[in-house]
């Protein structure tokens, strides 16, 4: 796909690094990025990161929009973006998504990738999962959502949440096909 735009949400769940992540990666890459944060995650923003994170974050970003804008562009799938990503996203915006409930611009513009047949990477944050949590999973992935629980690649020699919170981003990144793959592969030792 030629279209070089992203769409950003960041929900409430933990793990808001991953969204800070994100952005550093997608603007790296030139592509145009809109952001749209729930009032949850600004204040997990603010309590994970730092007083700064969300004007560190919107920095990152081309625009930001209000959580309740459902008028934004991005509520619209006549404009074109190469797809979605949620990070992190909270159990309250994957149960939205997965049952159409387009109640804010957050969920508005993740159903927006959906109808339209466009990627959408959930970076789902919850643990341990009930049973709604797996459902809601499997009916946002039967739908084509990518669901991206953000594992750590174990393999890889990180020493900081910071590199691990990189990593996953880049997989989420790369999941959208904007561009050459960013995260560090896996990488078996040749044995002789």
């Amino acid at each position: 796909m030629s279209t070089r735009r992203v769409v950003l949400g960041v929900s409430g769940a933990s793990g808001a690094m991953l969204s800070l992540e994100a952005a550093r990666h997608l603007a790296s890459l030139g592509i145009e990025t809109d952001l749209v944060a729930s009032s949850a995650a600004k204040r997990t923003l603010a309590e994970e990161c730092g007083s700064e994170a969300l004007q560190t974050l919107e920095a990152l970003v081309t625009r930001s929009h209000a959580i309740d804008d459902i008028g934004a562009a991005i509520a619209s799938g006549s404009v074109p973006v190469s797809g979605m990503i949620i990070a992190p996203c909270s159990m309250r915006s994957l149960a939205a998504i997965a049952h159409g409930l387009d109640d804010n611009l957050l969920t508005r513009a993740a159903g927006v990738q959906l109808k339209e047949r466009r990627r959408l990477v959930l970076l789902a944050r919850e643990a341990p999962l009930t049973l709604a949590h797996l459902r809601n999973m499997t009916a946002a992935a039967e739908m084509g959502a990518i669901v991206m629980p953000p594992v750590p690649a174990f393999y890889l020699p990180h020493t900081t949440l910071t590199e691990v919170a990189r990593q996953i981003a880049a997989r989420a990144v790369d999941l959208l096909a904007v561009s050459p793959p960013r995260a560090q592969p896996w990488s078996p030792e040749v044995e002789g």
